[in-house]
């Protein structure tokens, strides 16, 4: 098992880019290998649970484990088969912008063959 944590600093205030991790409706605006969020609710809340779809139309399960708006901090379980990921998410305020940190954890071969597309959608998300 691996552990990673990649992290990117931008324009975009700490509030923005709370609010394109809190509404799942607005993931895939800067997540590009996400097509759709399918799930029940529209806000990220503790337990919520469904599925996300890529853009080659592969959909992965998820759990949301926790769901801090004040310390604007997420964790969830994403699994496609037998592969599983734990997530961290976190969102950081700075003079001119933000910095976000995405930790993952996880077979090393899935955390690494995932993390080039995760450091594309984590620059976009700074992004104003």
């Amino acid at each position: 098992m691996g552990r990673l944590t990649l992290r990117a600093t931008g324009p975009a205030r700490p509030e923005a880019v709370w609010r394109r991790y809190a509404c799942v409706d607005q993931w895939a605006s800067w997540s590009p290998q996400i097509r759709a969020v399918h799930t029940a609710g529209r806000r990220l809340t503790a337990g919520m649970s469904g599925t996300v779809e890529s853009v080659v139309g592969l959909r992965v399960a998820f759990v949301v484990d926790s769901v801090d708006d004040d310390h604007r901090t997420w964790t969830w379980r994403v699994r496609l088969g037998a592969a599983g990921l734990r997530l961290r998410h976190d969102v950081r305020g700075h003079a001119h912008g933000s910095t976000t940190s995405l930790t993952m954890h996880g077979p090393w071969l899935v955390v690494l063959g995932y993390a080039p597309l995760a450091r594309l959608a984590l620059r976009r998300l700074v992004r104003p």
